[in-house]
């Protein structure tokens, strides 16, 4: 037992053998001191002594060595002796942290846009951990994930918070749609809620397809601009990806608005690029409706918001004919932009593509707003963007018709009211409907309508939004220009494969910021027949009459004769004089009323005499 013993705490390799050691000193072994005796036999222990550590580890050793062989006093001291290790070995990490916890991060906070607080890189590239020794450099931390904005509550309080829509007024003569309050945050407060980093999108990588040869294949819709998408790649289309391509309009071209239809000038498209913030778009084709300027706009949205109206060369023909659009572009806050080469021959559907594509006209803007030419905007983009879409936590706002909210009601309105040709809406219908359309329940909420008002859109330009119009653009290129039959089936689609939603917001409260107006026919004709009266028939002068024959010479006077004049009824009559000075507007001076005045009284006096007579 003690030769084994001894033996663990030398290395033999580099002295011989250790059995030709032991040889000369086996007589000593009586001694009952073992230890002494082999201390006395080695060479390295005659050159080194050791140390007084050393003794009490070797004594210690023999004794854990000589009650080893009782099961269960050495397993009790086996963990006495591991828990001494762990809690060791605790204490002395707990000292090292203590050390190091100037390198640590100072502050991990989750907000809305998830900053993540790093330490600051050290200066010498080497230093080392102290809990490795000084062997192991120290570990950079991993880089950031990419931030999202996650939306944010109003404070506990907050006027907003416990807003509640009132009832409708009870006006009997008024039953039509009409605009209700809406809480908006002041103007600052909105403006420094505008979020920092883009929202989260389950689409990563979205890219746009270009054909320079287009090729039809059997199979119906689409067109020149947008393409012709097969079936199987519009089915493609919606099985969501990080990373997608699809068509999205300007197939024709590698830059939208160049060589592509819907063209524009290269210094148009150049001021395009450099919003970069918010943009409010409208348009005007066919020189359908007036230009009206927005109201309520902070000195803040004048500089940093992009407001661009697309018109067609016919409204640019008429506003330079009446002068409102000179050689600057602008009209009062409006950048105008002329567009020219027109895809479509129907002005509802070339309207469709500032409507819905314009992330592609403006590449680097980060969120819009679109409102239709017939509309005027009363409140500033910043609260209504607040509002709508940041404050939801939302990418797509739009609003929801104020009266149908079925897709096959919205088809059959579209119809009656001849807004397209009814074959082609029933052709869409039944499409969709072996594709599983069916009207509108309670089974789809928290969905609450399936038709839109979509003369404002509200959105945030990131891929699933990008998408969503894309695909909402197909559909209106494949089939009618009515977007209201199709928007429920590219949502639901969409839905089905990834979790996103869309802001559908009363009508009412889209009446409160924009104000709708009447289209320009109208408005020339009420002003027509309010403010010019129909031509008199004195406009239209009849040929000139012959002269007059030349009148005969007048009668010689009449003889005169010695006899009183003889008066008449009128002249002798008390009412008749009565009435002369009654009858006299003339205003006169002060002097010749007053001489009048007596010859007034005069006058009235011979007459009395001449009636007393």
């Amino acid at each position: 037992m003690s030769g084994g013993s001894l033996g663990l705490g030398i290395r033999s390799g580099s002295y011989g053998s250790l059995d030709k050691q032991l040889q000369p000193n086996s007589n000593n072994n009586s001694n009952g001191n073992s230890y002494n005796n082999y201390n006395g036999v080695f060479p390295i222990q005659t050159v080194r002594k050791p140390s007084k550590m050393l003794k009490e580890k070797e004594r210690l050793f023999h004794w854990i060595c000589k009650f080893a062989g009782r099961k269960k006093v050495g397993m009790l001291l086996l963990c006495v002796i591991s828990a001494a290790v762990f809690v060791w070995v605790l204490y002395v990490g707990k000292g090292e942290d203590t050390q190091e916890g100037g390198n640590h991060v100072e502050n991990i906070s989750l907000n809305e846009s998830m900053p993540l607080n790093y330490p600051e890189e050290s200066n010498n590239s080497t230093t080392s951990s102290p809990s490795l020794g000084g062997m192991v450099p120290s570990l950079a931390l991993p880089p950031p994930p990419p931030a999202v904005f996650l939306g944010y509550s109003l404070p506990p309080g907050h006027p907003c918070n416990s807003f509640t829509l009132p009832p409708p007024p009870a006006d009997k003569k008024r039953t039509g749609p009409r605009p209700c309050p809406v809480c908006y945050l002041p103007v600052e407060e909105a403006i420094a809620l505008m979020p920092k980093v883009p929202s989260y999108s389950p689409v990563k990588n979205l890219t746009y397809i270009y054909e320079e040869n287009l090729s039809r294949d059997e199979e119906f819709g689409g067109s020149d601009f947008g393409g012709y998408p097969t079936l199987n790649q519009r089915s493609d289309s919606y099985d969501i990806r990080e990373s997608m391509s699809v068509h999205c309009g300007f197939v024709r071209g590698i830059k939208p608005g160049r060589n592509t239809g819907y063209d524009m000038d290269d210094a148009d498209l150049f001021d395009m690029e450099q919003c970069h913030g918010v943009v409010v778009a409208s348009a005007i084709f066919g020189n359908f409706d007036e230009i009206n300027q927005p109201r309520n706009i902070s000195d803040y949205s004048r500089a940093t918001v992009c407001f661009y109206m697309f018109i067609d060369e016919e409204t640019e023909a008429y506003m330079r004919r009446t002068g409102s659009l000179g050689s600057s572009k602008k009209v009062g806050i409006w950048r105008v932009v002329v567009v020219r080469n027109l895809p479509y021959e129907d002005g509802r559907r070339i309207g469709k593509i500032p409507k819905l594509l314009v992330h592609r006209m403006f590449p680097n803007a980060r969120f819009s707003l679109w409102i239709d030419g017939k509309l005027e905007l009363v409140v500033d983009p910043y609260q209504v963007l607040e509002r709508f879409l940041w404050r939801k936590n939302a990418t797509f706002a739009i609003s929801r018709h104020y009266k149908r909210f079925d897709v096959f009601v919205e088809a059959e309105a579209n119809k009656a009211a001849k807004k397209y040709d009814n074959a082609s809406i029933d052709f869409q219908i039944e499409f969709y409907k072996k594709e599983g359309l069916t009207p509108y329940s309670e089974d789809k909420l928290p969905i609450t309508s399936d038709v839109p008002e979509g003369c404002v859109i509200i959105r945030e330009h990131v891929p699933i939004s990008n998408l969503f119009t894309c695909l909402w653009f197909n559909e209106v290129d494949r089939f009618t220009s009515r977007d209201q039959i199709s928007f429920s089936t590219v949502r639901d689609k969409i839905r089905e494969k990834v979790n996103w939603g869309i802001n559908m917001f009363l009508d009412c409260e889209r009446r409160n910021f924009v104000v709708q107006k009447y289209h320009r026919d109208v408005l020339e004709q009420r002003a027509s027949s309010a403010v010019y009266p129909p031509p008199l028939p004195s406009a239209v002068y009849p040929p000139p009459l012959p002269p007059p024959p030349p009148s005969p010479p007048p009668p010689p006077p009449p003889a005169l004769i010695d006899e009183p004049p003889i008066k008449s009824s009128q002249e002798t009559s008390p009412e008749r004089v009565a009435r002369i000075p009654i009858r006299k507007v003339i205003p006169r001076r002060a002097r010749d009323r007053k001489s009048n005045s007596r010859r007034h009284r005069k006058v009235a006096a011979g007459n009395r005499d001449i009636d007393s007579r």
